[in-house]
């Protein structure tokens, strides 16, 4: 057998170090040990390669928009003054509602909370807007911004507002102290359309 050695790592040949061709070992370092430590060599930074590959996904994930607001469930109510416990948020994004919803798209005056939810549960995403009695007229962007959406999209005025902006969904709620159209489009495109309705029981047919 030769003095020294030929590899195969990953499909790569390793050649003997330079300027060891046909000479024996003892007088230069050209066996199957410093053949291994280059291939080890080799395998080590593909090693880390991989392992940057596989690591890179998980670093470029966001959280989805909004924070969540613990669910208050999905009991109706016969009007907006029935009783019932108090939302969560302001604005609300889930809890006691009426059975009809507002219509979709752009509204000068505020709402009732007990209607909006109800649009909440139906997939829909509200942008609220700060108002000041009297209600100003929205702002231009919001106009065209709900244009785009012809349905499951709302922009109301709401009086009790802390902030200049809120967005609800259905458990969801952000808040903005000035119009971001980006913002305001991903947290659409993340909640709009979504259904909340609780799951219908199967209740068994009665036996004749």
């Amino acid at each position: 057998m030769t003095a020294w050695h030929r590899f195969r790592i990953s499909g790569t040949l390793l050649k003997p170090p330079r300027g060891c061709q046909g000479a024996p070992c003892l007088t230069c370092d050209c066996g199957a040990s410093k053949m291994a430590r280059m291939a080890r060599g080799r395998t080590g930074w593909a090693s880390v390669v991989v392992l940057a590959i596989a690591v890179a996904p998980v670093a470029a994930e966001e959280h989805p928009p909004g924070r969540e607001v613990p669910s208050q469930g999905n009991v109706h109510l016969q009007s907006p003054g029935s009783p019932h416990p108090p939302y969560h948020s302001v604005p609300p994004t889930s809890g006691p509602h009426v059975p009809w919803l507002a219509p979709w798209g752009m509204h000068r005056i505020p709402i009732p909370w007990e209607i909006q939810v109800h649009n909440l549960e139906d997939g829909g995403v509200i942008i609220h807007y700060r108002c000041d009695r009297p209600c100003p007229e929205p702002p231009e962007a919001l106009a065209r911004l709900v244009t785009e959406y012809p349905t499951q999209v709302i922009v109301a005025p709401e009086p009790r507002l802390s902030t200049a902006f809120a967005l609800t969904a259905w458990g969801r709620l952000a808040v903005f102290d000035a119009l971001d159209e980006e913002q305001f489009r991903r947290f659409i495109d993340a909640y709009r359309g979504l259904d909340h309705h609780p799951p219908k029981s199967s209740t068994p047919s009665a036996q004749p």
